[in-house]
């Protein structure tokens, strides 16, 4: 394989790990531009809903999408309410210690009912690939793209043509006016880590497809990483987020195939120091003056 034709290959494995990332990312700057919240709990969301989808599929025979949806539920509500929710009033940096804890929690909370030891996640969907001239796309990346183009689409109708998606973005631009406009800034919260929940879960069962191994440390590089793709993206917009995830993949793809795979982590990182040197904003963020 020539050099160009390595370069598409490594750019389609970009695309599809970037498309995890994005997921990931898309709860993030949701949260963010909420409640101006990083959400560090949002990578261990993501392992949570590898063993549900892992669970769905072994002991009740499901195929991958009815775990999906299972996997897509209301953890992301839950730990609103009972860890975020009483802390709303709370200084910023309370509400970000809480979400540490919170990821600890799950960590070893998980590690203690389904032990440390790294499961192998069945293989789910036939052995196919397609093959375009000497490019290969295997099933788990056809997968990957499908569903993550589908979730997509449904969380954009969502944001810009439902009511709810109009009431998170009235939350989004100034809580208090949109309260006395009459709308119910709990419920839009809630309703926005439930729908960021579900992308970082559906996230995590598409990971444990395409590597086939989970663990319950297994969010805490993909969320730093989908950290990153929020920043690089924009935090607080959506296709800032979807473009962050695609362009990180993308070049991790490209470090580990021409350089070498120990150095993917450290690109991703530098990509993030670089980003907050030269454009703080990201790429579809805007500048804001804050008046003191």
């Amino acid at each position: 394989m020539d050099f160009f034709e390595q370069l598409i290959q490594q750019l389609i494995n970009g695309i599809s790990l970037g498309s995890i990332y994005a997921l990931i990312a898309l709860g993030y700057t949701m949260v963010y531009g909420i409640i101006k919240l990083i959400n560090f709990a949002h990578g261990d969301i993501y392992m949570v809903g590898a063993y549900v989808g892992f669970y769905a599929v072994t002991m009740t025979k499901m195929s991958i999408i009815p775990a999906l949806i299972i996997s897509m539920v209301v953890l992301g509500i839950l730990v609103e309410k009972i860890a975020y929710k009483p802390l709303r009033k709370a200084p910023r940096i309370s509400l970000l210690i809480t979400a540490i804890g919170v990821s600890f929690f799950l960590e070893y909370t998980s590690m203690y009912f389904v032990s440390p030891t790294p499961r192998t996640f069945p293989n789910v969907i036939d052995s196919l690939s397609l093959n375009i001239g000497s490019f290969v796309i295997n099933g788990q990346q056809l997968l990957i793209f499908i569903i993550t183009v589908i979730l997509m689409v449904l969380l954009t109708y969502i944001v810009q043509k439902t009511k709810m998606g109009k009431a998170m973005r009235a939350v989004s631009f100034d809580t208090e006016t949109a309260q006395l406009m009459g709308i119910n800034a709990d419920r839009v919260i809630s309703f926005t880590f439930g729908i960021g929940s579900a992308l970082a879960a559906a996230g995590g069962v598409l990971v444990g497809v395409y590597y086939n191994s989970i663990d319950p440390l297994m969010g805490i590089m993909p969320g730093l990483k989908a950290f990153v793709a929020a920043v690089l993206g924009g935090i607080g917009s959506i296709p800032g987020a979807m473009t962050g995830g695609i362009v990180l993949g993308v070049i991790e793809a490209l470090v580990s195939g021409f350089i070498s795979s120990t150095f993917r982590d450290a690109a991703a990182f530098a990509i993030l120091i670089l980003v907050l040197l030269f454009k703080p904003s990201g790429i579809f963020g805007k500048n804001t003056n804050e008046k003191v």
